[in-house]
């Protein structure tokens, strides 16, 4: 679990970047956000796919409020009619997207000891068997959800414009993201917090 502010141990290893120090330094602590419920978390990020945050919390919120104490169970999720989903603000394609989550959470491949258990990788590849759910949200939920500490979203834009503006990177392209990943090595195993400073040096903190 990834502390409320950088430790001593992890600030000893970021800090052999001197221009990843400076962020940290310049910084706001970072609080958790830990949750063991990820496939409520997974149908959040579907909802708020292409939105803006506070538009997604609404649709979402109108989304929970549909099924009771306000929790989407899976069965429940399967059997709502498309009319009762449209309602709530979901496209047809968002209505597919959450009903995949809720078939594979049924079939019982989202046990938060399975999840918990598998290696980051390994949770990305068998998360975006799902349809609708790719790599970067995956990624989000490891940061933010499970709270990983090693996570690297390469291709997310916030984390490409602040290495851009911070290590004064030119390149653009697959060059750009070797460079990227250059940099990040430097940051293991804590390349989720650097990632974290660097969302929060813009302003632009996913949530």
């Amino acid at each position: 679990m990834i502390p409320d502010f950088p430790s001593p141990e992890i600030m000893a290893v970021l800090a052999n970047d001197p221009i990843m120090a400076d962020i940290i330094r310049r910084g706001r602590p970072l609080t958790s956000s830990r949750s063991e419920d990820l496939y409520y978390k997974l149908l959040s990020a579907i909802v708020s796919q292409q939105l803006s945050t506070k538009v997604a919390a609404v649709i979402f919120r109108r989304f929970t409020a549909l099924f009771p104490e306000d929790y989407p169970h899976p069965q429940l999720v399967l059997e709502a009619p498309d009319e009762l989903l449209r309602g709530a603000g979901l496209s047809f394609q968002k209505i597919g997207y959450v009903r995949n989550v809720a078939s594979f959470a049924a079939a019982g491949h989202m046990a938060h000891a399975a999840i918990d258990a598998m290696e980051s990788e390994d949770l990305i590849k068998h998360l975006t068997q799902i349809k609708g759910v790719g790599r970067w949200t995956v990624e989000m939920l490891l940061m933010f959800a499970l709270e990983r500490p090693d996570v690297f979203p390469v291709d997310d834009l916030g984390i490409q414009n602040a290495m851009k503006r911070h290590y004064g990177l030119a390149e653009s392209g697959k060059a750009l993201l070797l460079r990227m990943q250059g940099i990040a090595e430097s940051w293991r195993p804590y390349r989720t917090i650097a990632s974290k400073y660097l969302w929060q040096s813009l302003d632009n903190m996913p949530k």
